[in-house]
């Protein structure tokens, strides 16, 4: 008994010298920055949550976050030299001791800015992160709408609408179906969505060399881009540019503000089985998911919201129109029959995981009145897979196969062929 109250007052001596504060210290583990036109986000990650206060300051503008008892480590100072000369939201960082119990991080803008701050808890490999998005002032979608609003054809009444043109010694797009040739006085461009699956702190799946799936998506997305601008009668938006993560809702709404007639989303699936192979379609489910796989696939797919980071807080009212209408049964037939055009034309070059569309409930294909499909385009988790999809001419071949699939449907489609 004499023991254990010597032992506790040593423990309440020891309090009273060094407070639980001191005592408890954390550590900022890994200080990330993801820089992008859209957004920029600064990730902070600790195994324990980290407390802060932030406040807005001018002249210049800048963003000071107090962050409580953390120590300055060589993770927080390296935070200053990250910081790239070509990011359009941040100029520069600083981080230094303000006193015993408080770091500072001053984030200086180049603009005023939409500030974004919020924490997440673990997840998948991420421990606790306090995640910083700023965001600058002009809306970049507002921008695009604007742009895409520009550059709408126009031809007078009388002219003739003449098939895209093949592209000189590339054999592939010979099997291009012209759309059609119809006489409108207004000629409006038929907008197609590309979304590169992942992004930023959501790497997606990992290949067993190494590669990350967000950077395969990004790369055949680009190169989709590419060939779909070539057509006269064709433009393409990609949901985004850069390695920056996007939320899912995001991908959706954006699509639909930007009135897109078609969603392509790009990924290269992984699964525990390291033989799976072949490429895959999706489109979205009203019910249940067609396959015990398609359900494991749409739940790993719709995790990204959790690992990429998104706060809790955010609400659009798009969202809610875009989840509560009751209208996607004529959308989901045609993102079927979309999904089936693509789906052949992949498999003359790829093998096919299974030879027809399956369904399932992808958050990112929730759109009431867009045809949307998920492509999957190999198994990276594959060996031989992930090596094709690393191949800059397999990439090209490709992106060029899902534009045959996605000129197949608009030409056999009249409710969006019309609108020409």
């Amino acid at each position: 008994m004499f023991k254990s109250y010597y032992l506790k007052n040593i423990f309440i001596l020891i309090l009273a010298l060094f407070p639980s504060h001191i005592i408890a210290k954390n550590l900022i583990e890994s200080a990330r920055i993801w820089p992008a036109r859209e957004y920029t986000r600064v990730t902070l990650e600790s195994a324990m949550p980290i407390s802060n206060d932030q406040m807005i300051l001018k002249n210049p503008d800048r963003l000071v976050i107090d962050l409580h008892n953390i120590n300055l480590n060589d993770n927080l100072k390296n935070l200053t030299t990250k910081i790239l000369s070509s990011d359009p939201n941040i100029k520069q960082i600083r981080v230094a001791k303000f006193n015993s119990q408080v770091t500072r991080v001053v984030i200086e803008l180049r603009a005023e800015s939409k500030i974004s701050i919020f924490s997440l808890k673990p997840v998948g490999i991420y421990k606790h992160r306090l995640v910083i998005d700023v965001y600058p002032r002009v809306d970049e979608l507002m921008g695009l709408i604007l742009d895409k609003e520009k550059k709408e054809l126009t031809v007078n009444q009388n002219e003739i609408i003449s098939p895209p043109q093949e592209i000189k010694n590339e054999q592939i797009f010979q099997e291009m179906p012209p759309i059609s040739q119809i006489t409108k006085s207004t000629i409006k461009k038929i907008m197609i969505a590309i979304d590169a699956g992942h992004g930023g702190e959501d790497s997606g799946a990992i290949g067993s060399s190494g590669t990350l799936e967000k950077k395969i998506t990004l790369s055949i997305a680009r190169k989709l881009k590419k060939h779909i601008d070539h057509d006269e009668q064709l433009r393409a938006v990609l949901t985004r540019d850069d390695d920056y993560f996007v939320p899912l809702n995001s991908r959706v709404i954006k699509a639909r503000k930007l009135k897109a007639d078609i969603f392509v989303s790009i990924h290269a699936d992984a699964f525990t089985n390291s033989e799976a192979k072949g490429s895959s379609v999706f489109a979205l489910s009203e019910s249940g998911a067609t396959s015990a796989f398609a359900r494991y696939l749409a739940k790993k797919e719709n995790e990204s919201d959790l690992i990429g980071g998104v706060s809790l807080d955010d609400k659009d009212p798009m969202l809610a129109k875009t989840l509560l209408d009751l209208s996607l049964s004529a959308t989901i037939n045609d993102s079927v029959k979309l999904g089936n055009y693509v789906l052949d034309h992949i498999g003359e070059i790829n093998d096919l995981h299974k030879s027809n569309v399956e369904q399932a409930g992808f958050a990112v294909l929730k759109s009431p009145d867009i045809p949307s499909i998920l492509v999957e385009t190999a198994f990276i988790s594959n060996p031989k897979e992930e090596k094709m999809l690393n191949n800059d001419e397999h990439q090209e071949i490709l992106a060029k196969k899902i534009l045959v699939g996605i000129k197949k449907y608009l030409s056999s489609n009249p409710n969006i062929t019309k609108n020409f």
